[in-house]
């Protein structure tokens, strides 16, 4: 009687492994990389997983010379198939001084607009490095990065 009892829960406890494995793969592919089609620096390829696709773009709203200054306001192409509310959130350092942490959410109906400012009360108006991050919530609250950029800011 008890024989029975224990293949049972063995069998249940390898069903529920088994259906673990493709939240686990999803989870550990998403990550860095931006897209092929980004402006500014960034590097080789989206890396989002799970057959989804994603991409960041650098969008230059008031430059004069095309590259990002301080005090100016950039925006971000956005492309994705993960997530229907996709998030961008730029940070940006001084050196190892962290100056800049900003948020936009990237869909219809998002609050408070699509365009960073770069600037800060803790930028002291020097050149900068930034990475953007396309960002997934998920249902229980995980940050997933679905793809990156890295730009430098001119003084």
């Amino acid at each position: 009687m008890r024989k029975p009892a224990a293949i049972l829960i063995v069998f249940s406890l390898a069903v529920l492994a088994l259906a673990a494995l493709p939240a686990v793969g999803i989870a550990a592919k998403g990550g860095n990389g931006g897209s092929t089609s980004q402006g500014g620096k960034g590097g080789g390829g989206n890396k989002g997983g799970g057959g989804s696709s994603s991409s960041l773009g650098l969008v230059l709203l008031n430059s004069s010379d095309g590259l990002p200054h301080h005090g100016q306001d950039v925006t971000f192409d956005v492309s994705t198939t993960a997530t229907d509310n996709p998030y961008v959130n730029v940070r940006c350092y001084q050196g190892s001084a962290f100056v800049y942490d900003a948020w936009a959410g990237f869909y219809t109906g998002a609050w408070f607009g699509q365009t960073f400012t770069l600037d800060s009360l803790y930028w002291d108006g020097g050149a900068a490095d930034c990475v953007a991050r396309l960002v997934a919530w998920s249902k229980n609250g995980n940050e997933q990065t679905l793809t990156s950029l890295d730009f430098h800011v001119e003084p």
